[in-house]
């Protein structure tokens, strides 16, 4: 077998410059990724905008590779990020939440594997991330309930839904991506099928390990979503005439009850005045000091303080203690697009906007450091934080329709929106009008998304907060820097490397190979730049061998999906390790053997079914 020799010129070797300098920023949290993939955007444009470059199909020219913000790629990314979104806001998913919850009373681990089963089926068709959302409450409360710890379920739950990404075109971004790009090479266009087989064929192993093994290699870690922290009441301290604080400020009152008193405001006279606590407000006989604390806390101030405690109309004592029957906890997670992203909770008025306390804030390591715990109302939020809040029934679940913040927690009873069995009927017309080749993904998806907007499903501006400018630019800089390659010569040139360096292996080893080499890059940078950029070198590779491309680009979309090793290669790794309290080294005890096995099989399955 003779090696194609290229011959690139000073273009390719800039372009893969850029590549390179691409990989290291993506893996980097310092620069976000949306500033990281415009850079590389603005100079792949400069570089052929200054020097023109003549290919064999004509020259190439800036302008050429914003053809990605047009792509049939991005659209259907788009479009299928909207319709997951409306799936969300309407409660579509939650029947099958429910379900799963009352199987697990009878038969745990029956239900843990329907569980893996479910969440990968789900995400085959939408995106992972709701479906990380929908379970993770579910599994947090069967934790508190038969005490098996949460870090036996929550991380396998999470990779599950990565496993079951793998099974369709549509399952993950990268894999239309992946089809897309190859189809604009001259592949033939994979359909939403096309490479199920082997999905199943490895998925099936991948969800057994995470159900019998994964469990055994995770050190039990206390979940960071805890429901016994102490509960936070509203009451009213009511001051008479011979209460110790009366005709004193607010500033001596704060002082006698050691510096922990909690004024939300102060009501005054028949009316009902409600004034802010100010430090140099004077108190009367007849204020109404509402405050939030515990109930041990609020009994404290009424005895140190002199006035009388009432939650309501009611008088608190021991006929009448404090109740929480309209009170209760949630978690809450800060979602991408999120106008909270970046500012404080004092910042926002918290507390004024939602009528609801921040008991605790948990989030990924990648924060960790910045989390500043003690000033919680001061630290920055970003997407992803999770918030333990506590607050009426009614305004927890007023949080449903909250375009910042999503319920992960199942305590508070949301409603299912009337319009649940109507989002779920679109999404599944989305589906099958590609499924039968009726119309293209981005034609499906963008009907559909029309559908739940004329429908009432989903409203524009949840459309819009459903797109992210990091994805969108992601995209489009990974189409980019792909074209800049192919046409260039430097895709050619890398796979003549591989090839060369592999000479003498078997065609089936040589895929295996490109299947590790995705499977690492897609566990340290963005897994749609290691696709898009992946795709032209394993059509290369192919074409070099004389072998059928269809099985090496394959290598590429399941590669660029074993994402499983470190908690940053996937948003949703992020979500679960916020929630199961996981260290980096967990996600590398369990996702590094899962990667090994997904790799073997599929480097034994994809030679037997082409036949390589």
């Amino acid at each position: 077998m003779d090696t194609v020799v290229i011959n690139p010129g000073f273009h390719a070797y800039v372009v893969m410059a850029l590549v390179v300098l691409a990989l290291i920023l993506f893996a980097s949290d310092r620069v976000p990724l949306a500033s990281s993939s415009l850079l590389i955007l603005v100079l792949l444009t400069l570089l052929f905008e200054i020097f023109p470059f003549n290919s064999s199909y004509g020259q190439v020219r800036a302008s050429d590779l914003f053809l990605g913000f047009g792509h049939q790629a991005l659209v259907a990314v788009c479009a299928l990020m909207i319709a997951g979104q409306a799936l969300v806001r309407t409660g579509a998913l939650e029947p099958i939440g429910r379900q799963l919850a009352r199987w697990w009373s009878h038969r745990p681990l029956l239900t843990f594997l329907i569980t893996l089963v479910i969440a990968a089926m789900l995400s085959a068709f939408i995106n992972n991330t709701p479906v990380v959302i929908l379970l993770l409450p579910i599994l947090i409360s069967v934790s508190l309930k038969t005490g098996t710890p949460a870090s036996d379920l929550l991380m396998p739950m999470g990779l599950a839904t990565s496993i079951g990404g793998m099974g369709t075109s549509i399952g993950t971004s990268t894999n239309l991506l992946v089809v897309a790009v190859a189809a604009d090479l001259g592949l033939r266009e994979l359909g939403m099928f096309d490479f199920v087989f082997p999905a199943i064929i490895a998925g099936s192993v991948g969800v057994i390990y995470l159900w019998l093994v994964a469990p055994k290699l995770l050190p039990q870690r206390e979940a960071r979503l805890p429901t016994t922290s102490p509960r936070m009441f509203t009451a009213q301290l009511r001051i008479h005439d011979d209460s110790i604080i009366n005709q004193k400020k607010m500033s001596e009152a704060i002082a006698l009850s050691g510096g922990n008193l909690e004024v939300v405001h102060i009501l005054r006279g028949k009316k009902n005045n409600r004034l802010v606590a100010i430090p140099d407000m004077v108190l009367r006989s007849g204020d109404r000091i509402i405050v939030k604390s515990t109930p041990d806390r609020l009994k404290e101030l009424e005895t140190v303080l002199g006035a009388s405690l009432f939650s309501g109309d009611e008088r608190v004592d021991e006929e009448h203690p404090l109740r929480d029957t309209t009170q209760q906890i949630a978690e809450v997670v800060v979602v991408p697009g999120s106008t909270l992203d970046g500012r404080t909770l004092a910042n926002i008025r918290f507390r004024e906007r939602y009528q609801l306390m921040v008991l605790a804030l948990f989030r990924s390591n990648k924060w960790a450091s910045k989390q500043g715990s003690e000033h919680t109302e001061e630290t920055r939020l970003h997407s992803g934080d999770v918030l333990l809040v506590q607050g009426s029934v009614s305004n927890i679940k007023r949080l449903k329709s909250s375009r910042n913040l999503l319920v992960l927690d199942a305590k508070a009873a949301l409603p299912i929106s009337s319009r649940a069995p109507l989002a779920m009927t679109i999404m599944l017309w989305i589906i099958l009008m590609a499924a039968f080749g009726l119309l293209p993904i981005a034609v499906s998806a963008l009907c559909g998304v029309m559908l739940m907007l004329l429908t009432g499903c989903i409203k524009w501006f949840d459309a819009t907060r459903a797109l992210s400018a990091s994805v969108i630019l992601l995209i489009v800089t990974s189409l980019a820097m792909g074209t800049a390659m192919v046409e260039t010569g430097g895709a050619d040139m890398i796979a003549s490397a591989y090839v060369a360096f592999t000479a003498g292996a078997s065609p089936a080893l040589i895929l295996s190979g490109l299947l590790a080499m995705m499977a690492i890059l897609t566990n340290v940078v963005s897994n749609n730049a290691a696709a898009v950029i992946g795709t032209p070198i394993a059509i290369g590779i192919a074409h070099q061998l004389g072998q059928p491309a269809e099985p090496f680009v394959l290598a590429v979309i399941f590669g660029a999906n074993m994402s499983f090793a470190t908690p940053m290669a996937y948003q949703t790794n992020l979500l679960v390790m916020n929630a199961g309290n996981y260290r980096f080294a967990d996600f590398v005890r369990v996702g590094l053997p899962l990667v090994v096995i997904m790799w073997a099989l599929l480097s034994f399955i994809l030679p037997w079914l082409y036949g390589i």
